[in-house]
């Protein structure tokens, strides 16, 4: 016969190890996800962004402002970086000392998914470590930016 106590101790021993297994296989998962965001991400910066910012993300001096190590990039208005990408910007940019004169076109076909992938490549790629970009950011974000045009 099996002691009861034994028997308590060998449940929370099972029921530690399934949380760790539980918690090991959100990680993985939410990682792959990452890369896969980041992967798409890519996808589109080359396709839409690459010929202005350049491949390392440096941009082209006087026309068009470096995405690596920018300062807005960086920074934590996930608003104004979506309603760049979804209306474009037309006027002279202030970047960290330096200025800008390209206007950079609109994208108003991107989706809220696709947004949130190229921000997360560019905010997680070259010298940044800015983080990843939600899809629910990038909502918030777009009804931000709505209701201030009101």
């Amino acid at each position: 016969m099996v002691n009861p106590l034994m028997n308590r101790k060998i449940n929370r021993g099972i029921n530690r190890v399934a949380k760790f297994i539980l918690l090991f296989c959100f990680l993985v998962l939410a990682q792959w996800g990452n890369a896969q965001n980041k992967i798409n991400g890519k996808k589109i910066y080359e396709t839409r962004c690459l010929v202005c910012h350049q491949s390392d993300g440096g941009g082209v001096p006087n026309m068009n402002p470096p995405l690596d190590g920018a300062t807005n990039v960086n920074g934590k208005d996930i608003a104004r970086l979506v309603k760049i990408i979804r209306n474009g910007y037309d006027e002279r940019v202030a970047l960290d000392g330096m200025y800008y004169n390209n206007a950079m076109a609109a994208n108003p076909d991107l989706k809220e998914d696709a947004i949130a992938d190229v921000l997360t490549y560019i905010r997680t790629s070259w010298s940044n470590k800015a983080g990843v970009v939600t899809t629910s950011q990038v909502k918030a974000a777009l009804l931000k930016n709505k209701a201030a045009k009101k």
